[in-house]
């Protein structure tokens, strides 16, 4: 069927039902199916942002909707039987209860969606009858639920409350069920935008944007975004004017340009060669230009040892849940694990890189000990020629909460009452000269 011919809103649904489809079983990553399903769909303006929302909204609150679902239906079919029919009651009842769509539009547009589907056509009654109760009786049962601990796979749950305790950690799995911010680096301030805020160095923050190429700027490469948290780790270098910093694993750019505007002279170290394209791409639209080097960082010998070395290292990106909310549910324990061992080794390569009395900062956007403080522990341990040199408060703009034990460590629950930040933990570390 053509898609002109399809009723108002159901091309997004249909798209978004795809998503979902292709996180919940496929473990492909929502950004990327977001990229790959809209392209296809052709979907643009607002019935792309329409599947977005419900993509994004229906993970954010998965754990939620399924005891939602098996609330009313007690008996769901077998899943290779059924098709899309769980995909399509998730996303109906994400509509009904947190989009607020009109429950005709909702439960009309899911039977249709049930109807197109050779294997959900035969459960389109229980899609039907599920949907129309949850229209009626839904917000009764979501508000009683504990939807902060529903919401976080109990994988995670017990890891958090042990390294946090429990008061954190709802405050953090809190903070994951809102819509994040936008945060935005360059020469542009807030009456350039609607609804936006001035955090500490000049960072302009929106709570209400569209499609980023389109705000003011972007093309004339203003400004880049980066998350507030994500800007910390610089700032731990000092005074980068001037000064040699090796910036490894560097794509996709945010600390990059961020040193490069600083006067910092950058050499950006990235091995995937689509990532690396991409960093190249966003520092040519910022003006900004950096020695870029296409090669495992483990590989990479620099002609001499630099004063200031930077690791932002692959992890399992738990600190960024709440922008990645499928996160929770296509990890698992085993991975934190696995990008643990793989940080080590590539902790140990940018150790080799630091000249004498220089700094090497290791960051990591994971809430998981294993992928920080333990992490630094056990380099330290291993590595007499280098100390930890504790990080100040008024090093990060005097947010006192920010420093653990002398590394940096950010909640999403930090800076709350402006809208949160990214979970990231760093640590300085100083070769001895």
């Amino acid at each position: 069927m053509a898609q002109q011919t399809l009723a108002a809103g159901l091309p997004a649904r249909i798209a978004a039902q795809d998503i979902l489809r292709q996180v919940l079983r496929k473990r492909q990553p929502l950004d990327d199916a977001l990229d790959s399903i809209l392209a296809s769909a052709n979907l643009e303006g607002r019935d792309g942002g329409f599947a977005r929302a419900i993509a994004t909204e229906t993970l954010r609150r998965l754990g939620q909707l399924q005891v939602l679902i098996h609330t009313f239906a007690t008996k769901m079919p077998p899943e290779h039987r059924a098709g899309p029919t769980l995909e399509i009651l998730l996303a109906g009842a994400c509509e009904l209860l947190f989009l607020k769509v009109a429950p005709h539009a909702a439960v009309n547009a899911a039977n249709e969606l049930a109807a197109r589907d050779k294997n959900a056509v035969h459960f389109k009654s229980l899609i039907n009858a599920v949907l129309r109760r949850i229209a009626r009786e839904g917000q009764a049962v979501i508000d009683a639920q504990d939807a902060q601990h529903l919401n976080v796979p109990d994988w995670l749950w017990s890891r958090w409350c042990a390294a946090y305790g429990e008061a954190a950690t709802r405050s953090l799995a809190a903070a994951h069920l809102c819509t994040p911010p936008l945060d935005i680096h360059g020469k542009l301030s807030p009456p350039d935008f609607r609804n936006s805020i001035l955090l500490p160095k000049n960072i302009v923050r929106l709570h209400e944007f569209g499609r980023i190429e389109d705000l003011p700027g972007f093309a004339q490469g203003d400004w880049w975004v980066q998350d507030f948290a994500a800007t910390l780790p610089v700032h731990l270098l000092g005074d980068v004017r001037d000064k040699t910093v090796i910036d490894l694993c560097a794509a996709p750019g945010g600390k990059c340009a961020q040193l490069v505007a600083a006067g910092a002279n950058v050499i950006a170290v990235e091995r995937d060669s689509v990532r690396m394209q991409r960093l190249k791409q966003n520092l040519e639209r910022l003006h900004l230009s950096a020695q870029l080097i296409e090669t495992d960082m483990r590989d990479y010998a620099p002609v001499e040892r630099a004063p200031l070395v930077l690791l932002d290292a692959p992890c399992s990106a738990t600190g960024t849940i709440r922008r990645h909310p499928d996160l929770p549910w296509v990890k698992g324990a085993a991975d934190v694990n696995t990008c643990a061992d793989a940080a080590a080794e590539l902790l140990d390569a940018a150790a080799s890189m630091v000249a004498d009395d220089g700094v090497l900062v290791f960051a990591v956007c994971s809430l998981e000990p294993e992928e920080g403080p333990e992490q630094v522990n056990a380099f330290l341990a291993d590595h007499p020629e280098f100390q930890r040199e504790p990080i100040r408060a008024e090093e990060v703009l005097g947010l006192r909460e920010l420093v653990s034990d002398g590394d940096l460590r950010t909640l999403p629950c930090h800076l709350g009452e402006k809208g949160g930040m990214d979970g990231f933990y760093a640590a300085r570390l100083r070769r001895l000269g």
